[in-house]
């Protein structure tokens, strides 16, 4: 069995790096063979030896997006957990408040930073909280059906036995509702960091947000390749870090061993 969880690991691991491996020979042999200019399209080598050569500053500025999207991803979904507990236990709540939430879904957050930059101020306050607005609805949406969705029997049972309602909301709604939260925040990881680098898009003076834009208008096109590695690495290492939370949380989802 050991054996087994082995190979399984090396084949998880081994099959993306992998298709990294060729896209970017792929991507090297394009560039060379239809002898691409840097400033259109650089090639995987220029852009590893951009980053090795920025790779305090690529670290420092990724420093700064990783906890702007971090402090919005904790801030939104606290705040997305308490409105779906809320909208669980009153459907009128849900039906006075819920298309409003639609309607800043549906919203670009494009369209909403210059706003938050101006309420807000250029720190981190307007970064934090753009990243807090696109990754509210996802946990907001998911956990409101957790909540709800619970088996009819069971709640007749804890019903029976004159449960509170705050008993029966932590014993049955909240653990039932782990599985649905965690699909979302897996979400939610990745989109707070887009909404971080979009605040700092607007009004920034560090950032990958703010990194990639000064790349483009130098016309600096491998370090803006450089800052878009460093922010996929980033969503890559923060959504690693919710699954192995949630393996460690939701263990009775485990599959058995035999």
């Amino acid at each position: 069995m050991h054996k087994s969880k082995i190979k399984n690991y090396l084949i998880d691991f081994g099959t993306p790096v992998a298709f990294f491996i060729g896209a970017c020979g792929l991507w090297e042999a394009v560039v060379r063979l239809f002898h691409i200019r840097p400033y259109m399209l650089p090639a995987p080598t220029a852009v590893f030896k951009e980053i090795i050569n920025q790779n305090f500053t690529l670290l420092e500025h990724t420093r700064v997006t990783m906890t702007e999207a971090v402090l919005g991803f904790l801030i939104a979904n606290t705040l997305a957990f308490a409105v779906a507990t809320l909208f669980a236990h009153s459907s009128f709540l849900e039906k006075g408040l819920y298309p409003y939430a639609i309607a800043l879904k549906t919203t670009p957050i494009v369209a909403l930073a210059p706003l938050l930059v101006l309420w807000f101020g250029t720190d981190i306050r307007s970064k934090v909280v753009a990243a807090g607005l696109i990754s509210f609805f996802p946990v907001l949406v998911n956990a409101t059906r957790g909540l709800r969705t619970v088996d009819e029997e069971a709640l007749d049972l804890f019903e029976s036995l004159n449960a509170s309602k705050w008993q029966v909301f932590r014993f049955l709604r909240f653990p039932n509702s782990l599985p649905y939260i965690f699909s979302a925040l897996k979400v939610s990881s990745s989109l707070s960091i887009v909404g971080a680098i979009v605040g700092e898009f607007v009004g920034a003076n560090q950032g990958l947000g703010y990194l990639i834009l000064i790349s483009s208008y130098h016309l600096e096109t491998a370090s803006m390749f450089a800052a878009i590695v460093a922010a996929a690495i980033g969503g890559v290492a923060f959504f690693a870090l919710v699954s192995l939370i949630e393996r460690r949380v939701l263990v009775w989802q485990e599959p058995s061993e035999e």
